[in-house]
């Protein structure tokens, strides 16, 4: 993934299900990696400081794990993908709360029906956890599959809106 380390701002957020960090570009929030997630870039080079949109992301994720808030409405700058991966990104983020959907079913809807597995690794590669939700996807038999903030992340946030058994904690 390419970003423009001049050009970013970072901030952290002791998040429920542990630090977060949030990434702003000029155009919009970037980036959200938990602190331990996979294909999270090297941020050392970043500015580090809390910017007006990173205060409105953390206010929003603070409804969203309250159960207050189903719906993100930040300003996402996708621009650090591929044209596929944007593709597949612009498809996570028409997946409603409470819902899953499977890699196959997500193959289709971007006209990719054969391109299952790239689809998967696009997902994997997902800069904005949580708010382009991934972890909305499934295997084809509903089984939890990757994550790249750990599967007990995934399972978490599938309860917090009530699309595993268990529901709300």
């Amino acid at each position: 993934m390419k970003f423009v380390a001049s050009q970013m701002s970072l901030t952290q957020w002791h998040s429920p299900l542990g630090v977060i960090y949030l990434a702003c570009s000029p155009k919009g929030l970037t980036g959200l990696w938990f602190e331990d997630s996979a294909h999270r870039p090297d941020m050392q080079a970043w500015s580090k400081h809390t910017t007006p949109l990173h205060a409105q992301a953390i206010g929003q994720l603070s409804a969203y794990f309250s159960a207050e808030l189903t719906t993100f409405s930040l300003p996402l700058d996708l621009d650090s993908g591929t044209n596929f991966q944007r593709a597949v990104w612009r498809a996570l983020l028409e997946l409603p709360y409470g819902t899953t959907a499977s890699y196959g079913a997500l193959s289709a809807r971007i006209d990719r029906p054969r391109a299952v597995r790239a689809v998967g690794s696009a997902i994997g590669r997902n800069p904005l956890s949580i708010i382009v939700p991934c972890h909305r996807v499934v295997g084809a038999d509903g089984s939890l599959t990757g994550y790249a903030g750990g599967l007990s992340r995934k399972t978490a946030l599938l309860r917090l809106e009530g699309a595993l058994a268990g529901g709300q904690d």
